[in-house]
Formats: C-alpha cells, sequence, structure tokens
C-alpha cells in the first residue's frame, strides 16, 4: 500500500481578480492562493477555467499591475511539475503569451475534449456557447479581431486600462445579482448546448464557468453538467477522482 495521497484533478473558474476593487480583491487572492496550496499535494493536474481576471490585457512590454500572488503561485506549481491549465474567457480573453512564457501554463481558448478515470469530459468557459445572447457573440469576435487588438494597444495603459475597469464595473451594475438566479432548462443557454452535443457524441461531463452560479444538472441519462460558480460568493471548485465527481466550498 502506497502512502501517498490519491491523485485528484481539480476544476475553478471566475476569479475575476481586480473587481470590485482593490481591497476585497486581494483578500480573494490570498483565499484561491491559499486553496492552491491545500489540493497541491493531491493535484495531477489543474484547471482554472476563464476569467481569472476581471480585465487583462497584454501590452508588448506592460501586464496589468497587481496579482502577484497568485502568478507566482501557478509558476511554482508548474515548476514542480503540475500541469496548470489556464482557459481565456470574457473578461480576460485578451491574455496573449505572457502566462504560458513567464507562469508555464497550458493556455486554451477555445473547449476542449479530455478524458479522465475512464470518463469523457467536455470543458470550456462557457462564453458564446448556445442560443442567444447575439450581441455578446457578435463583441465576441469585434474584440478577438486582431486589427481591433493592435488598435487598443496603441492606448497608453494607464488610460486603456482604466477605461476597461469602467466597462467592466458598468456591466457588472447593469447585470447586478441576474446570475444568482436558475432560470430552468429551457433558458439556461449551456443546459441546451450541452444537450445538442450530446445529440452527436456521448460526454460523461460537461464543465464550464461564466454563468457564475454552482450547478450540477442531469442533461442526458448518463451525462451532467456542472457549472463551477465563482469567487466572488461561492469559493466553489469541482474535483475529479477515481471515486467520482464533486462540487466542492472552499472554506
Amino acid at each position: 500500500m502506497s502512502d501517498k495521497p490519491a491523485k485528484k484533478i481539480y476544476f475553478a473558474s471566475d476569479f475575476h481578480l481586480g473587481a470590485p476593487d482593490y481591497a476585497s480583491s486581494l483578500t480573494r487572492e490570498k483565499k484561491i492562493v491559499a486553496w492552491l496550496n491545500k489540493i497541491e499535494p493531491t493535484a495531477e493536474e489543474i484547471f482554472l477555467v476563464g476569467d481569472l481576471f476581471d480585465f487583462w490585457f497584454e501590452y508588448k512590454r506592460a501586464i496589468p499591475r497587481g496579482f502577484a500572488r497568485i502568478q507566482g503561485k501557478i509558476a511554482e506549481l508548474t515548476d514542480k511539475g503540475i500541469p496548470v491549465h489556464v482557459f481565456t474567457g470574457n473578461h480576460d480573453m485578451w491574455i496573449f503569451d505572457y502566462l504560458p512564457k513567464e507562469l508555464g501554463v497550458q493556455l486554451y481558448r477555445e473547449p476542449i475534449e479530455r478524458e479522465f478515470f475512464g470518463k469523457r469530459y467536455f470543458i470550456g468557459h462557457g462564453d458564446g456557447l448556445g442560443p442567444g445572447d447575439k450581441g455578446y457573440k457578435f463583441l465576441k469576435k469585434v474584440f478577438a479581431n486582431k486589427f481591433c487588438q493592435w488598435c487598443f494597444a496603441r492606448l497608453h495603459p494607464n488610460f486603456g486600462i482604466w477605461l476597461a475597469d469602467k466597462s467592466s464595473k458598468t456591466s457588472r451594475a447593469k447585470t447586478g445579482s441576474s446570475d444568482e438566479k436558475f432560470l430552468g432548462d429551457e433558458n439556461e443557454w449551456l443546459v441546451q448546448y450541452c444537450k445538442e452535443k450530446l445529440k452527436t457524441k456521448h460526454y460523461d461531463y460537461f464543465i464550464f464557468g461564466h454563468r457564475h452560479l454552482p450547478l450540477e444538472i442531469k442533461v442526458g441519462e448518463n451525462s451532467t453538467y456542472f457549472n463551477l460558480g465563482e469567487w466572488i460568493n461561492y469559493n466553489t471548485y469541482l474535483e475529479v477522482s477515481e471515486d467520482g465527481v464533486e462540487l466542492k466550498t472552499y472554506s
């Protein structure tokens, strides 16, 4: 019998570091680092599934100020040989090569398929998937456009980051607490997306962020959709092991 703890796969998303203000973001960042310290001994892989930052843009010679603790911890994990997978979200889609180069993470811009312990997983941030939300889908194409990115990079970082931060706060004020309400299967876009995907291929589990509400929903006879929630209110994460899949809360 081995004395080593059984290895597990961990998923979390929507840290939104930087929001709503410096003090609360710093407190949340320290909590996230404490969580990473806790799971490190059993972590085979760690997936951070989008919106780590409330805003991120990499200029050629500058990145947003702050977030030193989580960057240092991620670098420490990858230096120890623990793979850390980072997905871009709708708030930090302008992550380019800094995190892969400096922190050693594997970066994804689209959903991926993986297999763990004999089960098939479909993993992504979740923004722009499913029916509806045509306005955001259009904006996402604009933000992903290389020329638009080049234009934004021409702004001085002091102004560019201030402008993006103001826009993010305005958007958050408009949506309010709407993310905290379950809308029913027929109105949950990611639920509908999962059911459509299952028509062409089987997945045992779908894992998304973006929705900001911890969810565990059956989307097929042998298929479950998990939403990872967020770390402003819920501090939830998913733990995958040989024993199964469990949505947990860190406290």
